[in-house]
């Protein structure tokens, strides 16, 4: 996936702040994956698979709402990483994402359990509260 220029805004699916996410999660995921092509939108280097973005989501997902994470997800109507897969073609069919012929709906199925990454494996950091 890699960002276009919007052309309409059909109703949404999903609540606007999902689609807000996912064009965060995906820049975020080509910085750490090093993919940033600044200007250059048309370049395969920046293009992100599915499971790429999804891992962006978890790392966005818990930098930004921690263990409540997966509530934000339902609340805006994403019970699944296949949500974020039809947030994804919803923003291809309108034009703000570009997708290669490789891409696919099936690269979003079942990647992670929300439950699992966001609560179960959630870690608090506490080194810097101990410090002196």
């Amino acid at each position: 996936m890699a960002l276009s220029t919007p052309t309409r805004s059909p109703r949404l699916r999903f609540h606007p702040q999902a689609y807000l996410f996912v064009t965060e999660a995906l820049r975020v995921t080509q910085e750490l994956l090093g993919r940033e092509t600044p200007g250059t939108p048309e370049e395969d280097g920046a293009h992100i698979s599915g499971r790429e973005l999804l891992d962006g989501v978890r790392v966005l997902g818990l930098k930004q709402f921690g263990m409540m994470s997966t509530m934000v997800f339902h609340a805006w109507g994403v019970m699944t990483t296949e949500d974020f897969g039809r947030i994804v073609f919803e923003m291809v069919d309108r034009g703000e994402l570009r997708k290669t012929d490789r891409d696919s709906l099936a690269d979003f199925l079942d990647i992670y359990n929300f439950d699992e990454v966001f609560q179960r494996e959630y870690r608090v950091d506490t080194s810097k509260a101990f410090s002196s």
